[in-house]
């Protein structure tokens, strides 16, 4: 028997009043005690100018599933820290922190947080968005007439891609944006309605990050006016359209390189910095003001009519700024989203950051990440196949390790104790990009694909997909995840794992808990993991599988729930008078149940 749930705080709004308050802001913050739990006293503590201040909360009001107990907390600094301290009808002490409940004291950057500064935009909590490598996306009938250029390989739509090799980034299939505009149906059938783009300027590679330009689109892409006819297409359905900009380096082909030596890093031996190393990735000085200027000016251009993108996701967030003893990371994402909320206040800025986000984030630049540590790491080390095609995990040496649904929660749990909860969940969170080996590869099947697939659709934060993840393309690294989509191949697609994202993706958009409800773990054990997503009037419990095993007994529900299966095709659920229920052991499953009060 599970006992389900202990006390719980997050920062959605289900516990926090107002979750992006204004500086100097009064704010009620609740912490919701589970019947039987027997807290008798909580204090809040929050950070007053650095010094800690504590002060009683009060029962607020009891339901079916126990109390609520209310404090007020002043919005003091722009980022205000706050925490819990429970002491139970024994005598025992608690504290409760961002990284759950803790019978010993944790430093401060566990505790959760309000942020006064400007919030992401509200757009953003709603978002599916879906990713376009555009060279292996789809070809419009100009790309036949385009020429090749001295670096590309030419290659036909179907030929395999080189995975490693001289090829890697010289194979040229002609994608272009007008042929993203001709398959926006696709996307739009499948749910997703954010469009985002991999590098469109002109460069010497296929993947674009070696940019020759930031004042054009490539023209191998269809040009400027293409990328107007995509956002007019993009815009008239309802859709958004994010672009990606690489601050941290440019291609050796751009014209500021090596001309004008103040913006990269140059060595008194005539040498110069680059990307790790690589020599056609001359690395960017944001020590300057011209520099920060030109970027802010190529930030706003595009975000403005008539190309009007709504954001960008930014290339190599992590290193921007940062070499030997020089760190300007903060100054140039606070420069970034300055420049981009003066033009466009309802844009997003999202930054790249392969592991570890949470110390550039909730500091006025970026409004989130590319959650590849927090979520994707987790997810590949749950849900993997016993046998992997590829040797290193992310970057880390070695295969991606076996763990349990344990690990994955305090995974997860370490990453989201360390920033805002808006932060959490305005970041991506990613199963496969262009940069990984695909999903379908990590996991092997089609039903740990879709318990994937679940995950990414109900747990917060924005799901970002793939192209070609929902039709279960396999691929095992970037380069070879980087397939052209089988347009003309349909007997290829896997019909299972498509409509799986389309059923999926309609849940998170019909569910309110799945877009902006909390979060509550309810169970985490080997194969088997369940949590809840609630808001004050919507509620949902989800139970992911990785394999067959013991039904899983939970108790502490209320009696009176709907019950109703949402997705996964079980019965409904029966809960009995004390709050237990059971659930079938089946596996590999994915399913959700609505659990409102009726």
């Amino acid at each position: 028997m599970t006992r389900l749930l202990l006390p719980h705080h997050d920062g959605s709004e289900g516990y926090v009043s107002n979750p992006t308050p204004a500086l100097g802001e009064t704010v009620t913050v609740f912490v919701r005690v589970p019947a039987g739990a027997r807290v008798s006293r909580v204090h809040l503590r929050w950070v007053h100018d650095g010094e800690p201040v504590f002060a009683p909360a009060v029962v607020d009001r009891r339901d079916g599933g126990g109390e609520w107990w209310r404090a007020e907390l002043e919005v003091r600094n722009p980022v205000t820290r706050y925490r819990f301290l429970l002491r139970t009808a024994g005598g025992e002490v608690r504290w409760l922190t961002g990284c759950g409940l803790t019978g010993h004291d944790v430093p401060d950057a566990t505790d959760f947080r309000l942020v006064a500064y400007a919030p992401g935009p509200a757009w953003a909590r709603d978002a599916v968005v879906y990713q376009i490598f555009p060279d292996r996306f789809a070809r419009s009938a100009a790309a036949d007439s385009r020429p090749t250029p001295d670096w590309a390989v030419r290659c036909a739509w179907d030929e395999p891609v080189a995975a490693a090799g001289p090829l890697r980034a010289t194979q040229l299939y002609g994608g272009d944006l007008d042929g993203v505009a001709e398959h926006l149906d696709h996307v739009a059938d499948l749910g997703a309605n954010t469009v985002y783009l991999t590098p469109f300027f002109p460069s010497r590679s296929n993947h674009r990050y070696d940019s020759a330009s930031f004042d054009a689109v490539d023209p191998l892409l269809g040009g400027d006016a293409a990328l107007v006819r995509l956002a007019e297409a993009v815009h008239a359905r309802g859709m958004r359209l994010i672009g990606d900009l690489t601050t941290n380096h440019t291609g050796d082909a751009h014209p500021w390189f090596p001309r004008e030596r103040d913006l990269y890093y140059f060595t008194a031996d005539g040498g110069y910095e680059s990307w790790m190393g690589v020599p056609s990735l001359p690395k960017l000085n944001w020590g300057g003001h011209e520099l920060r200027r030109r970027f802010a000016r190529i930030a706003q251009h595009w975000l403005t009519y008539p190309y009007a993108l709504d954001g960008w996701r930014v290339d190599v967030a992590n290193m921007t700024g940062r070499r030997g003893a020089d760190d300007w990371s903060r100054e140039a994402a606070v420069l970034l989203r300055r420049a981009v909320q003066k033009v466009r206040p309802d844009a997003l800025l999202l930054a790249e950051h392969a592991h570890d986000a949470t110390g550039d984030l909730d500091r006025n630049g970026w409004q989130g990440t590319m959650n590849y540590a927090g979520f994707t790491r987790p997810v590949w080390s749950w849900l993997r196949a016993d046998e992997l095609p590829f040797p290193d995990f992310l970057g880390v040496p070695g295969e991606v390790p076996h763990r349990d649904a344990a690990a994955l929660v305090a995974t997860m749990s370490a990453f989201s104790a360390q920033m805002s909860w808006r932060s959490w969940t305005s970041s991506w969170q990613i199963l496969s990009s262009h940069d990984t080996p695909r999903i379908r590869s990590v996991v092997g099947d089609a039903a740990r694909h879709e318990v994937a697939t679940g995950l990414l659709c109900t747990l917060p934060g924005t799901p970002m997909i793939f192209a070609g993840d929902e039709l279960g393309l396999t691929g095992f690294n970037g380069e070879h995840s980087r397939t052209p989509m089988p347009w003309r191949r349909p007997e290829t697609w896997d019909r299972r794992t498509l409509g799986a994202y389309r059923e999926l993706i309609a849940l998170r958009r019909t569910q309110p808990a799945l877009r902006a409800g909390g979060l509550r773990w309810a169970h985490a054990d080997g194969d088997t993991l369940a949590f809840l997503r609630e808001t004050r009037d919507d509620a949902v419990l989800v139970v992911a599988r990785r394999a067959a095993g013991e039904p899983l007994r939970l108790s502490g529900l209320p009696a009176a729930v709907s019950g109703e299966n949402l997705y996964g095709g079980a019965e409904d659920l029966k809960v009995a008078a004390d709050g237990c229920i059971e659930i079938c052991g089946d596996g590999p499953t994915f399913q959700v149940w609505s659990v409102r009060n009726t």
